[in-house]
């Protein structure tokens, strides 16, 4: 897109005031919510306060950046970001409100801190759910019902059960007064703090006078009460998303926050009806299942495009993938922009080959990490196994170390760190060892051995020094005799990356030129009945990534009743 669409402009231009913007799916909201912060802030000359621009990922926030800072440099905006804010809505609220003013409320002596849950002193802030079997405080989460907070947890389902409220809050506190949040617990923290303190509550909304949230319906019950405070303290929030994207239900961000705050009273209500990603077969599929009447800006391609769907069991689905990929190149399509897509965690991480791996306690995550490395190409993935794999076998890591490793251009004093562990990750010949080897004989000897150089430059370079009796950490147990992966498993294609595997939730927000989505019949079911729950609205988010090419993969014993029923849909049929 180089050019605003009249709808685009009518948001863009319209007056300082909250907006609800309903947005399809590949509307261009990013380029437009840009626009609309560049054109506010215009208009807020004069007003010594900043312009906030929030969303929900990383991925998200980075793609904002880049178009502002082209549209300064292009001429379009003489606004420096020096106003301007443009950060996640988790970011944002630790930035003005958690680190320096929720240590307070928490009852802490010091700043606040997140954990990941990798920090070892986490075991003494488990959670019971039963009496025989405890979960770490990073798997608890918080929701606010009717005004009232409650504090509960998903099971190995994605079902929430809710917490006994006295036990949670006592555990959630004990971790509060040494400064500790999870990324949960840290809004649960935000909302006091602000409910407590109210004079940072009118500082902050002066500082912020305006904020455009986007992808708004992953706004969450305390997500959306922080909100609440601060349109009652006076800020004016303009929202903007697809409340058929409304995919985290169990955290109550189903959609609806977004699609009744135009209703309100001084809140002007747009729509984004173009849509400016998916050919029109996939288009109409997406319009069938939400019964909305979009628009495609594109035509369709000479090369093979469209929605289909193809019987799978659940033995045949490596050799699914390979057909996929096989497709994705064959119609000219960029596999590395491309994703195979699972509902649930557990099904992406086997496939993906991060479920299985050998080894034992510590030993597993350099393992799976030389997985992700050799199997998969996937860097980053075995750069993070490293990192969770080194904190452990530090003596006495600082709080919050792998928060800071993860995002090493803001804490710059631990960037040497990252280049280390980063050198160790990419080298099977003098750092992480390779697959290939015997696991007992060969790949365990040579880990040890530079586990350990590593380890030494680390202490000397960074302070950070390793506990005692490695070895005792760095066992054999549970490692093969012989390669940790066979090279038939390799698939042939050392060199080749593998189409991605991960799930829809991770895949949210991304434009991908084609997806194969995996289903349960239970999950194929939900998308042809289409948004009206969250398992057919997680499945609408899948078919609408895709630019040109959407697989559904539906189990064979399921086709005979769903068959009928897809084919009226607009799928076509493929068996490979």
């Amino acid at each position: 897109m180089t050019q605003p669409s009249d709808d685009q402009l009518k948001i863009i231009n319209a007056p300082v005031a909250p907006l609800s913007v309903i947005a399809c799916a590949g509307s261009g909201k990013t380029f437009t919510a840009v626009r609309r912060l560049a054109r506010i802030r215009q208009m807020l000359d004069q007003h010594r306060g900043r312009v906030a621009l929030l969303s929900f990922s990383n991925v998200a926030v980075d793609t904002f950046r880049r178009e502002y800072q082209r549209l300064a440099q292009d001429g379009h905006t003489s606004m420096t970001n020096a106003r301007v804010v443009i950060d996640t809505l988790d970011t944002f609220i630790t930035s003005n409100v958690l680190r320096p003013h929720a240590y307070r409320a928490m009852g802490a002596q010091k700043t606040a801190f997140l954990v990941t849950g990798a920090e070892p002193f986490l075991k003494n802030y488990q959670f019971w759910p039963s009496k025989t079997q405890p979960r770490d405080i990073v798997d608890m989460q918080v929701g606010i019902d009717a005004g009232s907070v409650y504090f509960c947890y998903p099971d190995i389902k994605g079902e929430t059960h809710r917490l006994d409220a006295a036990q949670a809050v006592n555990v959630v506190h004990r971790l509060g007064r040494i400064g500790a949040y999870t990324h949960n617990l840290g809004r649960y923290w935000c909302y006091r703090t602000l409910a407590e303190q109210p004079g940072i509550l009118r500082a902050l909304v002066h500082r912020y006078p305006h904020i455009l949230i986007d992808e708004a319906q992953d706004i969450c019950t305390v997500h959306q009460a922080i909100i609440e405070q601060l349109v009652g303290a006076g800020c004016q929030v303009s929202l903007i998303g697809d409340p058929n994207q409304g995919i985290y239900e169990f955290a109550g961000a189903d959609g609806s926050f977004l699609s009744q705050y135009g209703q309100r009273e001084g809140v002007s209500s747009l729509e984004l009806t173009m849509n400016f990603r998916s050919v029109p077969p996939i288009l109409d599929l997406a319009n069938s299942l939400t019964g909305r009447i979009d628009t495609a800006d594109r035509g369709s391609p000479s090369t093979t495009h469209g929605a289909f769907f193809v019987p799978c069991r659940s033995v045949d689905r490596e050799g699914l993938i390979a057909a996929f990929q096989a497709a994705v190149e064959a119609a000219g399509l960029r596999p590395e922009r491309s994703a195979v897509l699972c509902r649930g965690r557990d099904l992406a991480n086997k496939l993906a080959g991060n479920k299985g791996v050998p080894g034992w306690g510590i030993v597993k995550r350099f393992t799976q990490a030389a997985i992700l490395r050799d199997r998969y190409q996937d860097y980053q993935g075995a750069f993070k196994q490293v990192a969770i794999g080194i904190v452990g076998l530090l003596a006495n890591p600082p709080k919050g170390l792998m928060t800071k490793i993860t995002q090493a251009m803001r804490y710059p004093e631990h960037q040497a760190l990252c280049r280390h562990l980063w050198a160790f990750t990419r080298d099977p010949d003098s750092g992480l060892p390779a697959v290939t080897l015997n696991g007992k004989t060969q790949w365990h000897s040579r880990f040890l051995e530079r586990v350990k150089v590593l380890l030494n430059k680390i202490d000397q370079d960074c302070g950070l020094a390793n506990v005692d009796k490695l070895s005792r950490k760095v066992t054999t147990r549970d490692l093969p005799d012989g390669p940790l992966l066979a090279p038939a498993n390799l698939g042939g294609n050392f060199h080749r990356p593998r189409i991605r595997v991960d799930t829809v939730h991770k895949a949210k927000g991304e434009s991908l030129d084609a997806v194969l989505y995996l289903t349960t019949k239970e999950h194929a079911q939900g998308l042809v009945d289409g948004v009206d729950t969250e398992t057919g609205r997680i499945g609408y988010v899948a078919v609408t990534r895709a630019r040109n090419l959407f697989w559904l993969g539906v189990p064979t014993n399921a086709l005979e009743d769903l068959r009928p029923r897809l084919h009226d849909r607009g799928f076509k049929e493929l068996d490979v």
